[in-house]
C-alpha cells in the first residue's frame, strides 16, 4: 500500500524589522495613562487614633506638672494672689510649650513621644505624589501664628471672660439687660462650641483625622515622624495597668454604695475572736467609738451605745443589729432605767 504524505501547514512570515516600534508607539499612551494614576494617586496610611489621644493627654499632664513646679516658686507670696492669675499663668505656660515646639518645627512632647508630628495637609492635596504617606512638610508660619492664637490666645480670652462675667454676676436677673444678653451670646457660643466639638470627635473617630477643630481648621494633621518605632512598654505591662484601673474605678464607685454596718455585721461570724473584743470595748459606743454620754443600752444583747447613735441606726434601718454580736435590736433601754421600745418605720 502507498501511504498518503500530508502536506505540511505553511510556516508564519517573519516580523516586520520595525515591528516593535510599532506595537511600543501603541502601547506608550496606555503605559502613560497607568504610571501617572499610580503616581498621583494618594496612599492611605491610618495614624493610630489612640496615639493622637495619648499624644494631647500627655501634653496636658506635661502642662500640669510645669504649673505645679512655677507654684511651688511662688509658694511663699501672699496666699491667693497666684490664684488671681492663673489664667494668665496657664497662657504663659502654653505660650512657652508652643514657642519651643510648634514654632520651632519641632513636635510637643506629648506628640514626639507617641512618633507624631504635624503636617501640613494643604501642601500634600495640591501635590498629589505620595510614595509613603510620611512625606510632607510641616506647618507654614502663618499655620503656627494661627494656632498660637487660637490655642493660646483664645483658651486665655474665654476664661477671663468667663471669670469676669462670674465675678460681675451677670447671669442674675437683677442685672441689666445688657449684661444678660451678652451672658447669654457667651452661653449660645460655649454650647455651639461643644457641639461642634463633639461632631469633630465623631468625625475624628471615622476618619482618623483631625483630633480638635483647630486642628481641622488649619488643616494641620499628625501623621508618623518614622516608619519604625521602637515599644518602650509591653502591651502585657499595658494590659495589667489597664484591668487595674478599671478595677479600681470599680471599686470606687461601688464603695459609697455599700452600708459599713451590714457589711461588718456580715463578716462578723467569720471573726475568730468576738467575746474579747465586745468585752475589750464595751467601754465605749461601737459606732462613734467614744465614751457614750448618754448611755443606752441594746436589747436583749445588752450593749451600751449613745443613745443618739443607737437611735438614729433604729430608725434609719428596721432590722438594726448590734454592732458587736450581730443580734437583732428589739428595743433600747437607759443604762439603769426602764426599757423604750426600738421605733418601728411607717
Amino acid at each position: 500500500m502507498m501511504s498518503v504524505r500530508s502536506n505540511p501547514s505553511p510556516a508564519a512570515p517573519p516580523p516586520q524589522e520595525d515591528a516593535w516600534i510599532a506595537s511600543h508607539r501603541r502601547l506608550l499612551p496606555h503605559w502613560h495613562s497607568v504610571s501617572l494614576s499610580h503616581q498621583h494617586s494618594a496612599l492611605p496610611i491610618p495614624i493610630s487614633r489612640v496615639n493622637q489621644f495619648d499624644a494631647s493627654r500627655l501634653d496636658i499632664e506635661m502642662s500640669a506638672m510645669l504649673k505645679e513646679q512655677l507654684v511651688k516658686v511662688f509658694s511663699l507670696m501672699k496666699p491667693g494672689m497666684l490664684f488671681q492669675y492663673e489664667p494668665e499663668l496657664d497662657a504663659f505656660l502654653e505660650f512657652l510649650i508652643w514657642r519651643f515646639s510648634i514654632w520651632v518645627d519641632k513636635p510637643t512632647p506629648g506628640i514626639a513621644i507617641m512618633n507624631l508630628r504635624y503636617r501640613d495637609e494643604r501642601a500634600m492635596a495640591l501635590r498629589g505624589n505620595v510614595r509613603t504617606g510620611l512625606e510632607g512638610r510641616g506647618l507654614t508660619a502663618a499655620q503656627k501664628m494661627w494656632y498660637c492664637i487660637a490655642a493660646v490666645g483664645g483658651q486665655y480670652i474665654w476664661a477671663r471672660l468667663q471669670s469676669f462675667s462670674a465675678f460681675r454676676r451677670w447671669g442674675d436677673s437683677e442685672q441689666r439687660p445688657l449684661a444678660q444678653r451678652v451672658w447669654g451670646l457667651m452661653q449660645r457660643i460655649e454650647g455651639l462650641y461643644k457641639a461642634a466639638s463633639f461632631g469633630n470627635l465623631l468625625v475624628f473617630l471615622f476618619t482618623g483625622r483631625y483630633r480638635s477643630l483647630i486642628e481641622r481648621a488649619l488643616r494641620a494633621r499628625l501623621v508618623y515622624t518614622s516608619p519604625v518605632m521602637n515599644r518602650a512598654v509591653s502591651f502585657e505591662y499595658m494590659n495589667r495597668q489597664l484591668v487595674w484601673n478599671e478595677f479600681s474605678e470599680m471599686l470606687l464607685l461601688l464603695l459609697p454604695l455599700l452600708n459599713s454596718s451590714t457589711v461588718k455585721s456580715f463578716l462578723h461570724p467569720f471573726s475568730k475572736d468576738k467575746s474579747s473584743s465586745s468585752k475589750e470595748d464595751d467601754s465605749i459606743c461601737p459606732i462613734c467609738r467614744a465614751s457614750p454620754t448618754l448611755a443606752y443600752l441594746a436589747l436583749p444583747c445588752q450593749h451600751r451605745y449613745c443613745y443618739y447613735c443607737l437611735r438614729t441606726r433604729c430608725a434609719a434601718v428596721p432590722s438594726f443589729r448590734c454592732s458587736r454580736c450581730s443580734e437583732p435590736v428589739v428595743a433600747m433601754q437607759q443604762y439603769g432605767n426602764v426599757v423604750e421600745h426600738k421605733p418601728r418605720s411607717q
